[in-house]
Order: C-alpha cells, then structure tokens, then sequence
C-alpha cells in the first residue's frame, strides 16, 4: 500500500491540537480528520477517532503496524513542516479539496 497524497492545515489553537492532515492511499482510498498534536515528546499524529458512550475515545481507523504507523507519522510531520502558517483571521475549518 502506497501513501499517495498527503494534505495538512495548520489551525491556531490555546490546546495542543496543531493541525488536521488528510492522507490517501494508492490514490483509492483517504482518511480524513487526522490530527497534528503537540505532546510532552514532541508532535505525534492522532488517528481520527469517537467517544463510545461510556465516554472512552476509540480510533476509527489505525494502521496495523508499527513500522507503517510510524511511515505515516512521518508523512503527516513533514508535510506539517511544509504547511504555510496560519494567518491571523483565518478561518479554521478544514477544506478537503485543496
């Protein structure tokens, strides 16, 4: 499987979160709403993911293995790095189509 398109915007937040990063794989299939946090070791990626009921966050969707989640980490970090910063004013949502 090959990651073929990967798409990060920067938001301006008080939290951790960073940024939203869109990844597509072999041109066929993308996951959305991936997220860009900045952690005690530094920035990681976080899986999209949802509240169950008893209020716990469980992942989507997430890779199988290590060495493919840190192959996608990497991706999503370095295009984070390329991504322009977030001009005062800017409107925080996410368009898919950029």
């Amino acid at each position: 499987m090959e990651i073929t398109d990967v798409r990060v915007r920067r938001i301006e937040s008080e939290g951790k979160l960073r940024a939203y990063a869109t990844i597509t794989f072999d041109n066929q299939f993308v996951i959305h709403n991936l997220k860009v946090i900045d952690g005690k070791s530094g920035l990681f990626v976080a899986m999209p993911s949802r509240k169950t009921k008893s209020g716990e966050f469980k992942d989507v969707a997430h890779p199988i293995s290590s060495e493919f989640r840190n192959m996608m980490q990497q991706m999503i970090l370095a295009a984070y790095e390329q991504a322009p910063p977030v001009q005062p004013g800017e409107a925080e949502q996410f368009d898919e189509t950029e």
